[in-house]
C-alpha cells in the first residue's frame, strides 16, 4: 500500500471486521479499532499487535450513544486518524411482521444513525487535515430490495444515499468519500437460516477477505463507489432502468425465501 493510513475501523470484532483490521495491519497502518464486544476486541488487539507488530489501540464503544462517540472522536485526534471505516452493522433476517420492534430499530441505530452521526462528529478533525477519507461499507442490498431483509434493505439505502449526498456536500474539500457495496459474504455471524437459503437459490458468496482490499483500491484509487460481484452489480444497474422487471425475476424466489424467512423467526412454514 503506497500510502500508510490511520484507520478508525468501527465493528473490529466481528467477522467482517477483524479481516479489515488485519489486512491493514499487515499493510503498516496504524489502527483505532472499536466493538461494543471489549472482550473480543481486546483479544484481537493483541493478536495483531504480536502477529504484525501493529500499532494498535482498541476502544470499547456503543456507537449508537453520544458519549462513546465523543470519546471515539477524542481518541481519533489523538492518534491523527485520516480514515474512518464504518463497518458495524446488525440485522435480522425474518419477514418484516415476524421481525420484533426492537430489532427494527438496533438495524435503524447502527446501520445508518450511528455512522452518520459519526461521520458528522469527525468532519472538523478531517477539515483540519490535507487528506482524509470516510468509507461506508453498505450492501448491495442498499440498491436492490431484497424480500425478507427489509428493514436491513431500508437502512443501507439511506446509508447509499447518505454517502452519495455527503460525498457532493464535500466535494470542494479534502475529504473523500467512499461506499462499497459487497454482495453475501460468508462469516460465522451469518443466521443459519440465511446460508441454507442462499445454497438453496444458488446465491454466490465471498468471502470476507475480499473486503479489505476493495477498501484498500478505493482510497489508492478515490473510486467512490464500487458494487462486488459481476452478476450483482448488473442487477444492481436493471433494478435502476427497469424495476418491474427485477420484479417479476426475484418473484419466482419468494416462496423459498418466505420458507427459510418464517424458520428463522420461529413460525410454522404454513399458516400464513
Amino acid at each position: 500500500m503506497p500510502e500508510q493510513f490511520t484507520i478508525l475501523l468501527t465493528g473490529a470484532a466481528g467477522g467482517i471486521g477483524s479481516v479489515i483490521a488485519e489486512y491493514f495491519a499487515a499493510a503498516g497502518c496504524r489502527l483505532l479499532l472499536t466493538d461494543i464486544d471489549s472482550m473480543r476486541l481486546a483479544e484481537l488487539a493483541g493478536k495483531l499487535h504480536a502477529e504484525h507488530g501493529a500499532d494498535v489501540h482498541p476502544v470499547a464503544a456503543d456507537i449508537t450513544t453520544e458519549h462513546d462517540r465523543k470519546q471515539l472522536v477524542s481518541a481519533a485526534r489523538s492518534m491523527q486518524v485520516d480514515v474512518l471505516i464504518n463497518n458495524a452493522g446488525y440485522n435480522r433476517f425474518g419477514l418484516l411482521e415476524d421481525i420484533g420492534d426492537a430489532d427494527i430499530e438496533r438495524i435503524f441505530s447502527i446501520n445508518v444513525i450511528a455512522p452518520v452521526l459519526l461521520c458528522k462528529a469527525m468532519l472538523p478533525w478531517f477539515s483540519s487535515l490535507d487528506s482524509s477519507h470516510i468509507v461506508n461499507i453498505g450492501s448491495t442490498f442498499g440498491s436492490l430490495g431484497y424480500a425478507g431483509f427489509t428493514s436491513y434493505s431500508a437502512s443501507k439505502f439511506s446509508l447509499r444515499g447518505f454517502s452519495e449526498a455527503l460525498r457532493r456536500e464535500l466535494a470542494n474539500t479534502n475529504i473523500k468519500v467512499h461506499y462499497l457495496a459487497p454482495r453475501a459474504i460468508r462469516t460465522a455471524f451469518n443466521e443459519d437460516a440465511v446460508n441454507r437459503m442462499n445454497a438453496e437459490l444458488g446465491v454466490a458468496m465471498d468471502a470476507a477477505d475480499v473486503i479489505p482490499g476493495a477498501i484498500a483500491s478505493m482510497l489508492e484509487t478515490g473510486k467512490s463507489e464500487l458494487y462486488l460481484g459481476r452478476p450483482e452489480r448488473f442487477f444492481v444497474k436493471l433494478n435502476a432502468l427497469l424495476q418491474r422487471l427485477v420484479d417479476k425475476g426475484l418473484a419466482g424466489q419468494l416462496e423459498t425465501i418466505q420458507r427459510y424467512a418464517r424458520s428463522a423467526t420461529g413460525h410454522l412454514q404454513s399458516g400464513k
